[in-house]
């Protein structure tokens, strides 16, 4: 009996319990439901605040009218395109506004107005030259071309009054390549009168121009000559000339040679080698020596090598081993002393070297032969030389054995001296 009694008491309890549970379940529910609802309203709110956020963003990055550029021969004044500020435009001289003289940044960030153009202004469209004259236009003013007996007078149009638009025309002296007219501004009542480039007013007679001789005037000026060789007075300028042989440098002042040689302008045959000089060339043919006792044979263009000596033969082999031929070109009044040319030995088979000047008084005049280290001599210039000049010099390198000659060795150098400086 007790047993049935606890048993009923068990299932009553889970009774209770299962209702207790499903109210639980439900109130559960319910609350997952509403927070849920809860999620999507916040949602929708961001979003709005988003969307709201983005909008004000792309009004403020768009509070502003396009940029406007300055018209092709004008300028824009005022730098801000905010709405409700204003931009004005300006011609250049010489030419006159197409349009508003400024424009104004709407609400919908759009400019008002039509585009602004600046357009030219063409001074000789009222016919203002007199007395048969021509007029030419020219930026911001014109002038006018007129018949021989009248000088030329310049208006800017700009700077005049309608009283006095029309050029005036004066008598005029006699023109030409050295003589021109002058151009002249009346300026309230006042003449101006200028030159062209390369020449001045004459005197008191401001109608007329003459040529600047640049020559004359810049011969020995402070920056040096204008021309290193001759200068020529143009109409309006100058220019400098160069002698036969040489050509005008890039810098229009100096003098350059021309390489007759390199660039086939000249005469020479063939058997004659071309050596170019100063403002010249010159032909040469090397010839071997004509020696008693002793015979040569050219080895290359400019060295003889003599023949064996036979044994009994004394005197050949007393003769000069070989002769070698130089040229220099060189230009006139080259200051010295100063080293023209070096001679060395290669092997020396000697103990000793010996260098010597040979010939006559002319050449040691001008030269002197010294040594430079134990195998080398050196040709010196000892004097400048006056061009157009040609020298001769001959330097002997002797080789000893305890002072008894081996051989002997003969350089011959020819220098051309240019009749100029440069």
């Amino acid at each position: 009996m007790l047993a049935k009694t606890f048993l009923a008491i068990y299932f009553l309890l889970l009774i209770l319990l299962s209702g207790s549970l499903k109210q639980v379940q439900k109130l559960l529910s319910a609350h997952e439901a509403s927070y849920l609802q809860s999620l999507r309203n916040l949602k929708k709110k961001i979003n709005l605040l988003q969307s709201n956020a983005g909008k004000q963003a792309t009004r403020a990055t768009n509070s502003t009218c396009p940029k406007l550029e300055p018209p092709v021969n004008g300028r824009k004044l005022g730098k801000s395109h905010s709405v409700g500020h204003e931009v004005h435009f300006v011609c250049d001289p010489g030419f006159e506004l197409v349009g508003p003289e400024s424009r104004v940044c709407q609400e919908s960030l759009t400019w008002n107005g039509q585009q602004t153009a600046c357009r030219y202004i063409n001074e000789c469209a009222s016919s203002p030259c007199l007395n048969g004259g021509t007029c030419v236009d020219e930026v911001n003013h014109f002038f006018c071309v007129c018949a021989k007996v009248f000088v030329t007078m310049t208006n800017t149009s700009a700077a005049t009054s309608p009283d006095t638009a029309a050029a005036s025309t004066m008598p005029a002296a006699t023109s030409g390549p050295l003589v021109r007219p002058s151009r002249c501004t009346i300026t309230q009542g006042t003449t101006h009168c200028t030159c062209e480039p390369g020449y001045t007013i004459s005197g008191r007679d401001s109608t007329t121009c003459t040529d600047i001789d640049e020559c004359e005037l810049f011969h020995n000026g402070q920056a040096g000559k204008l021309c290193l060789h001759a200068c020529v007075n143009t109409p309006g300028g100058y220019r400098c000339s160069c002698p036969a042989g040489y050509n005008v440098t890039r810098d229009g002042r100096s003098c350059k040679d021309i390489d007759e040689c390199a660039t086939r302008q000249n005469n020479c045959t063939k058997d004659q080698t071309c050596i170019n000089t100063y403002g010249s060339f010159q032909c040469v043919r090397v010839d071997c020596p004509k020696i008693p006792n002793a015979t040569y044979v050219k080895t290359s263009p400019m060295r003889c090598e003599r023949n064996p000596c036979s044994v009994d033969n004394k005197a050949c082999s007393q003769a000069p081993n070989s002769f070698s031929y130089h040229y220099l070109a060189v230009v006139s009044n080259l200051s010295a002393p100063r080293v023209m040319f070096r001679v060395s030995a290669m092997r020396p088979i000697g103990d000793t070297l010996r260098f010597s000047l040979l010939g006559g008084r002319q050449a040691r005049r001008h030269f002197t032969v010294q040594r430079s280290d134990r195998v080398t001599g050196q040709l010196m210039l000892v004097s400048p030389v006056q061009g157009p000049a040609t020298l001769e010099a001959e330097v002997e390198m002797s080789e000893l054995e305890r002072r008894v000659p081996l051989g002997r060795y003969i350089t011959k150098v020819t220098m051309f001296v240019s009749q100029y400086e440069f």
